[in-house]
């Protein structure tokens, strides 16, 4: 048994406990016990920035924003797809994560927090949403476990058809909003439909070529 180290603890806004801990040379964040993330297993966050990003790496000054730092992947991988003028918003409710981010998990994804492109927002992404109309090429969300809430309870509200439509009308015209989920969610995809997305759904592994349970990334895109 790998001996576990305690390295920071935070009460998020709703009462639930987040933990950082590491387990050998592994890093896990847990919400009241339960596994939220862990370092092994990033590779749907790096294809969550990738389909999302497709189409806008060529763009000029492209905005993006990400909802949920996490453990930095997802930021490193859209930092690592977009031009050197490009700006990507990062909105995190909990300041402990952002700070867990500067310290022991920066190096994880090669410090992602230090790029001169990248801009914190330590609020609700549901905040920032509303108040960018018509601003990000791509918007990800990266938050509990998509559609079905994880930590936070009211963090639903950013997949029901209000949430939608507020992140629609954040995007410009053809802008892609890209929602990491650790399941299947056919209500969810039905309603990015009704609520004037194209949309398209990818399937991928945790681990991608190595395996490691599936995970589902939908795709929807600003229609006229």
């Amino acid at each position: 048994m790998k001996p576990i180290e305690l390295l920071g603890q935070t009460e998020c806004p709703d009462g639930i406990v987040m933990k950082l801990i590491r387990r050998g040379d592994e890093y896990l964040i847990l919400a009241d016990g339960a596994i939220l993330m862990s370092s092994r297993m990033h590779g749907s966050e790096e294809a969550l920035a990738a389909f999302a990003c497709e189409g806008i790496r060529g763009l000029k000054q492209p905005c993006v924003l990400i909802g949920g730092l996490g453990m930095g992947f997802t930021l490193r991988a859209t930092l690592d797809l977009l031009s050197p003028d490009a700006m990507v918003v990062v909105a995190e409710l909990v300041p402990a994560v952002v700070e867990w981010n500067r310290g022991a998990l920066g190096p994880l994804a090669g410090h992602p927090l230090k790029d001169k492109r990248v801009r914190v927002a330590t609020e609700d992404v549901g905040a920032t949403l509303r108040s960018g109309r018509g601003q990000f090429d791509a918007v990800l969300l990266d938050v509990d476990n998509g559609p079905a809430a994880f930590s936070a309870s009211k963090n639903a509200g950013l997949y029901d058809k209000c949430g939608i439509g507020a992140a629609r009308a954040a995007l410009k015209m053809e802008g892609v909003l890209a929602v990491w989920a650790a399941r299947e969610d056919r209500k969810f995809e039905q309603l990015l439909r009704e609520g004037g997305c194209d949309v398209q759904v990818q399937r991928v592994r945790g681990r991608l070529k190595k395996g490691g349970p599936r995970h589902t990334i939908f795709l929807g895109r600003k229609s006229s």
